[in-house]
């Protein structure tokens, strides 16, 4: 069956499929992960012109899934997530273009000593081997996820939710056709051609072909990968992302990051969901953010002392500041000073990304000691945790856990690493 045709798939047969598409990925991956990197390279740039050659492909498939959206009961923020246009075929493109201007991580020597006993010890990159990447919604994430894998050496297997099947299936077969041309592996990308659950189920299971398994979605869906999984997970659960506006901020520059934070892509991972403000600043600031939030339809959630400010906010329970909207609707809460700020973080938090808007430098250093997210921001916007606006090119996603990977995951985070150690004969005493 081929796999970029959206299909049905008997049950008796999908697990031999997904059996099938796991031993070809392993067997991909140890040639990738030999692969030259001019080729690696050859195929990134060769996939960003296909892109934008075969827009018009491109846009046709997702008008389809948008036009299904509703069946799906999809809001308007999750539809701008699934919607594909032109700006957005761009900006994967050159998201292709500047992951195959980074370094290669694999062979990197990344440390390098010499023993006592004249053993010269080296620590080099190396790849994981097969990612099974499953997410949802924006099928940018397709071309992102091939393009960091198949640069660090990986071979994937690609799992989007059933929204975005045809958006997803049309982009694989761009890939597919590019590795082919480029003389790569195509099984070094795959697409489960399926959106039945159990596929997933099945690859979950696969720990002998398999090596990491990434869920990129809600909730929902990371739970039952990290339940399900027998191989290691890469995975936040939530974005549940605060910023504090410190005594000492500068109220234009304050109002600026706090609209751009929750407003400009409210159904990201790394958009504001709560605002702290210092009791100082109370009567100053929450009438003026207050204004600006409500002007762009976002709903307010407030405690009784930024209900004194902002009237048309309703009063917040403490569900609300726990919660990932993923929506135009912000949690508020006048806070006392830094202290209560950094316990408001670190009790209803999720460890995704915070940010301190401030002029006193002490504040913002103690901001960034105490607060442990992957991500802090000191007067900038919580929407920079990003791979590209990091510098890493493109993301895979981005981990809230502690190992082997924290915040943006981009090249370097898929590898691993293993010792070279060269002796001239030496043996142990």
């Amino acid at each position: 069956m081929p796999s970029h045709a959206p299909s049905s798939v008997p049950a008796d047969e999908l697990g031999t499929l997904c059996l099938t598409m796991a031993k070809r990925a392993k067997a991909a991956s140890t040639v990738l992960a030999q692969a030259p990197t001019t080729a690696k390279n050859r195929w990134l740039l060769a996939s960003a012109r296909a892109l934008e050659s075969r827009k018009d492909e491109l846009l046709a498939a997702n008008a389809k899934d948008i036009a299904a959206a509703p069946s799906f009961g999809l809001n308007a923020a999750a539809i701008d997530r699934l919607t594909l246009n032109p700006s957005r075929i761009a900006s994967a493109a050159e998201g292709l273009r500047q992951v195959a201007t980074l370094p290669d991580p694999v062979g990197e020597v990344r440390e390098e000593r010499q023993r006592p006993n004249g053993l010269q010890v080296k620590k080099v990159g190396v790849p994981l081997g097969v990612v099974f990447f499953i997410y949802e919604s924006r099928p940018n994430v397709t071309v992102d996820a091939a393009a960091l894998c198949i640069k660090s050496g990986n071979a994937v297997i690609l799992r989007g939710g059933k929204e975005a099947i045809h958006s997803n299936t049309a982009l694989h077969r761009l890939l597919s056709d590019e590795l082919k041309r480029c003389e790569l592996p195509s099984e070094a990308a795959q697409l489960v051609p399926t959106p039945d659950r159990q596929a997933v189920s099945h690859l979950l299971s696969m720990s002998e072909y398999i090596d990491l398994a990434i869920p990129r979605g809600g909730k929902s869906l990371i739970q039952r990968v990290a339940s399900a999984a027998k191989m290691p997970v890469l995975k936040h659960f939530d974005g549940v992302c605060h910023v504090y506006v410190d005594a000492a901020a500068d109220l234009e520059v304050a109002e600026r990051i706090v609209v751009n934070a929750k407003c400009s892509r409210p159904a990201t991972c790394n958009a504001a969901e709560c605002l702290l403000v210092h009791a100082a600043l109370a009567d100053t600031f929450l009438p003026r953010i207050g204004n600006a939030l409500l002007a762009k339809g976002v709903e307010l959630r407030g405690c009784a002392e930024t209900r004194k400010r902002v009237p048309a906010a309703r009063l917040a329970t403490e569900d609300d500041y726990r919660t990932e909207y993923l929506d135009l609707v912000l949690s508020v809460k006048v806070v006392a000073n830094l202290d209560e700020a950094v316990s408001q973080i670190g009790t209803f938090g999720s460890h995704h990304t915070d940010a301190i808007i401030t002029r006193d430098t002490r504040a913002a250093e103690e901001f960034t000691r105490r607060v442990d997210s992957s991500a802090v921001m000191v007067n900038a916007s919580t929407r920079f945790n990003d791979g590209f606006e990091l510098g890493l090119g493109a993301e895979i996603g981005i981990s809230t856990d502690r190992f082997h990977a924290r915040g943006p995951c981009g090249l370097r985070e898929l590898t691993t690493y293993k010792y070279v150690v060269t002796g001239n004969g030496q043996v142990r005493e």
